[in-house]
C-alpha cells in the first residue's frame, strides 16, 4: 500500500478547504494552488504550501494539468485530489497523473470515460439490469430515424447531449413538429460545450424526483452505497437544495436502488466514491440516469447521517487500503438538509451576481455546519462558479432539520451581493416541501419573486443593516434598500408558508 504524505489539491474555494482540513487531520501535508485572483483566498493560506498557476481564467490556471503534474514532480508531492469541477472528471489527466507515477484520489480514467459518457454508461448498466429510462442507449445521428425512435417511444421525449452536463445539449420535445429544430439545437449546442454533438434519446418523465445514491468502493473489489440524497429542488437542471435521506424512500425501496448503485459500479470496475442518479415517476418506479465519477458538492449530507468522513475514505482507498466496514455496518442517524448559498439573484431568474461581500457572518449553533472558501470583504469573482457556501444542519428528524435550516438561515448575515438564502428559506417553508410533495418542477410550479418579499422603507433598511452587524454608513444602508442586496432577518420579509 502507498502512503500518502504529500497532497496536492487541484481546486479551490470550499472544496479545497475541505480536503485540506481532513488531510490535516490524517498527517498529510497540503499543498495548494491558485489563480492570481484566489492569491488571498483562504484555501491559499489554509495549506503547507501554495503555488501561482496563472491568471483568473480557469484556462490559464486551474485547468493546466501539465502544469500542474509538472509542480507535483518538482515538489515530491505523492498525490492529487482533484475536488469537484475543473480536472476531477478529466480522464485525459488522471491518466497523465498514473503515467508520471502521481496517486489521482479518484476512480481509475477507464470508468471515467464508460461513465462520462452517457451512453456508454447506459449500455455497461444495461448490461447489470439496472432499470432504464425507455428509449435508446445509443447514439443517433440521423434525425429521420430519430424522429422514428420518438414516435416509438411517445412523445414528450427529451434529447440529450451524450457528453453532456448542467443541462447543455438538452432539449425535452412535446410534440412531432417541434422535434428536427429541437435536435438541431441540441447537437450544436453538445458541439459547442463538449467538442461531441452525439446525442441518445429518451422518454421524458414529466414529474421526476432526483435522487442519487452516495457509494464508496476500495480497490479489492468491497462496494457499499451510504443511502440516498433527495435532489429534486432545482433551477436549470442544477441543484441547490439537498437532504438526506429522501422523504419518500421506504427501506425496501432505498435497498434496490441501493444495490442497483452497486451494480453500476460492479459494470465498470469502480473505485473511491462516487454518485450514481436516478430519476424517480410519480409511481416510485427508478431509473439510472448517470454516474459522478467524483466527490459531490453535496456529499456533506451523506457524512452527516452516517458519521464517516468521506474525504477520509477517498484518501484511503488511494492508498490501496480496503473499506473498514460493511453494508450491514451502515445505519441512519437522523437528517440532514443541505442549500447551496450562490451568489445569484432569485428574483432574476437565478443569474448570477458579483461584487464585494460587505458582510458575511456564518450562523452557528448545534447541528449546523458551513462549508465556504471566503471572508468579509473579499470579491466574489466572475470567472468561477458562483458558489459562496454550503449551509449543512443535521437534527433527529425530518421536521426538527428544516426547522434548524431556517434558524440558520436567519443567522446568515450577507450583505454586497445577491445570494439564494432567501430562496432556500421559502422552500423550507413551503408546504409541499414540508410534506415531501414535490418534485423538479418545485420553482416551475411554486415559486415566483413575490414571494420572496416586499420592498424595505428606508428605516427598515437601517435597521436590518444594524441587527446584521454591519459596519455600515447610513448612505450604504440607503444603497441597500434600493438594491436588496443584504440579506436581512424574517421580520423584514413577508414570506408565504405554503
Amino acid at each position: 500500500m502507498a502512503r500518502i504524505r504529500r497532497l496536492l489539491v487541484a481546486n479551490r474555494g470550499e472544496i479545497a478547504l475541505r480536503v485540506m482540513r481532513t488531510a490535516h487531520e490524517m498527517g498529510i501535508t497540503t499543498v495548494a494552488v491558485y489563480s492570481e485572483a484566489d492569491r488571498n483566498a483562504p484555501h491559499v493560506r489554509f495549506a503547507d504550501e501554495a503555488y501561482l498557476l496563472g491568471p483568473p481564467p480557469s484556462s490559464q490556471s486551474y485547468l493546466l494539468g501539465d502544469k500542474i503534474i509538472q509542480l507535483c514532480l518538482d515538489k515530491q508531492i505523492d498525490a492529487i485530489h482533484p475536488g469537484y469541477g475543473f480536472l476531477s472528471e478529466n480522464s485525459a489527466f488522471a491518466r497523465k497523473v498514473q503515467a508520471a507515477g502521481i496517486i489521482f484520489i479518484g476512480p481509475s480514467p477507464e470508468a471515467m470515460d464508460m461513465m462520462g459518457d452517457k451512453i456508454s454508461a447506459k449500455q455497461a448498466a444495461k448490461a447489470f439490469d439496472v432499470p432504464l429510462v425507455p428509449g435508446l442507449a445509443h447514439a443517433i445521428t440521423d434525425i429521420a430515424e430519430a424522429k422514428q425512435v420518438a414516435h416509438d417511444i411517445g412523445f414528450p421525449v427529451l434529447i440529450k447531449a451524450s457528453a453532456g452536463g448542467g443541462g447543455k445539449g438538452m432539449r425535452v420535445v412535446e410534440n412531432p413538429e417541434e422535434f428536427e429544430s429541437q435536435m438541431e439545437r441540441a447537437v450544436s449546442e453538445a458541439i459547442s460545450s463538449f467538442g461531441d454533438g452525439s446525442v441518445f434519446i429518451e422518454k421524458f418523465v414529466t414529474s421526476p424526483r432526483h435522487i442519487e445514491i452516495q457509494v464508496l468502493a476500495d480497490q479489492h473489489g468491497n462496494v457499499v452505497y451510504l443511502f440516498e440524497r433527495e435532489c429534486s429542488i432545482q433551477r436549470r437542471h442544477q441543484k441547490v437544495v439537498e437532504e438526506a435521506p429522501s422523504a419518500i424512500l421506504t427501506p425496501e425501496l432505498r435497498r434496490k436502488m441501493g444495490e442497483a448503485a452497486v451494480n453500476v459500479c460492479r459494470a465498470c470496475n469502480y473505485s473511491n466514491a462516487g454518485t450514481v442518479e436516478f430519476l424517480m415517476d410519480h409511481t416510485h418506479t427508478f431509473y439510472f440516469l448517470e454516474m459522478n465519477t467524483r466527490l459531490q458538492v453535496e456529499h456533506p449530507v451523506s457524512e452527516m447521517i452516517t458519521g464517516l468522513d468521506l474525504v477520509r475514505e477517498q484518501i484511503r482507498i488511494a492508498e490501496g487500503q480496503p473499506l473498514s466496514f460493511t453494508q450491514e455496518d451502515l445505519v441512519i442517524h437522523g437528517h440532514a438538509i443541505e442549500i447551496r448559498v450562490c451568489a445569484e439573484d432569485p428574483a432574476n431568474n437565478f443569474l448570477p451576481d458579483t461584487g464585494r461581500l460587505q458582510v458575511y457572518r456564518r450562523p452557528q449553533g448545534s447541528g449546523v455546519r458551513v462549508d465556504d472558501g471566503y471572508e468579509e470583504g473579499m470579491d466574489i469573482p466572475i470567472y468561477y462558479d458562483p458558489l459562496i457556501a454550503k449551509l449543512i444542519v443535521h437534527a433527529p428528524t425530518r421536521e426538527a432539520a428544516m426547522d434548524r435550516m431556517v434558524r440558520a438561515i436567519d443567522e446568515y448575515r450577507i450583505a454586497g451581493v445577491q445570494t439564494t438564502l432567501e430562496f432556500c428559506r421559502f422552500v423550507m417553508l413551503h408546504e409541499a416541501f414540508r410534506k415531501g410533495e414535490f418534485d423538479t418542477n418545485f420553482i416551475r410550479d411554486y415559486f415566483t419573486p413575490e414571494d420572496l418579499h416586499r420592498e424595505l422603507s428606508e428605516e427598515e433598511a437601517i435597521a436590518a443593516a444594524l441587527v446584521a452587524g454591519a459596519s455600515l454608513d447610513s448612505t450604504f444602508a440607503l444603497r441597500q434598500s434600493e438594491s436588496m442586496h443584504a440579506f436581512v432577518p424574517r421580520s423584514a420579509w413577508r414570506l408565504k408558508r405554503g
